[in-house]
């Protein structure tokens, strides 16, 4: 049986890009929550508004995903790995990152390029790592470092830039976007 092949060649890009990570939205929504369209985005979410909680980043938390790919054994999946520095500590985070690790969430990413992704669409994320910590010197880090790992069977899909855009605003009708 023949796979499926590329359809059209890439650009060299301009140099427009911007590094790092804006926000990340924690869902407890389901897989059948989302539906993906023809073009592999995240096109809508199904069944009415979704809570979703808002994390602000700033500084060093990461979204790498890895390709892992075996010839031998006929399998491909995507790690999707979301490494969060969140700044200052409080009896109310502690609650959240208890329940966070408790589950498996659904994690949009917001980068400074607009772009969101869907991470952990089918399967969950799970809190696999972290800290809470306060360091010696007056101005080291406190606050938490979490690491997020979800395994996928494929990269951690776009969200519509119309779905993007009701989330980013904060309005529309698809999204309940509550603050911590």
């Amino acid at each position: 049986m023949a796979c499926d092949f590329i359809s059209a060649g890439r650009a060299l890009s301009c140099k427009d890009a911007s590094g790092g990570l804006k926000n990340v939205y924690f869902s407890d929504s389901e897989e059948s929550a989302w539906t993906i369209d023809t073009t592999d985005e995240v096109s809508a979410v199904v069944g009415g508004p979704l809570d979703v909680y808002k994390y602000e980043l700033k500084g060093t938390s990461t979204f790498e995903q890895t390709i892992n790919s075996s010839r031998d054994n006929g399998t491909s999946f995507v790690e999707q790995t979301l490494t969060l520095s969140l700044q200052r500590m409080s009896a109310a985070d502690n609650k959240a990152i208890k329940l966070l690790t408790w589950n498996n969430p659904r994690v949009l990413v917001e980068d400074y390029n607009g772009n969101v992704f869907l991470m952990g669409v089918e399967n969950g994320a799970d809190v696999s790592g972290g800290t809470i910590a306060t360091g010696a010197a007056m101005g080291d880090f406190n606050g938490y470092t979490l690491t997020l790992s979800a395994m996928e069977r494929v990269p951690a899909h776009f969200l519509d830039s119309s779905l993007a855009s009701d989330l980013i605003d904060e309005g529309g009708v698809s999204f309940d976007v509550n603050p911590v």
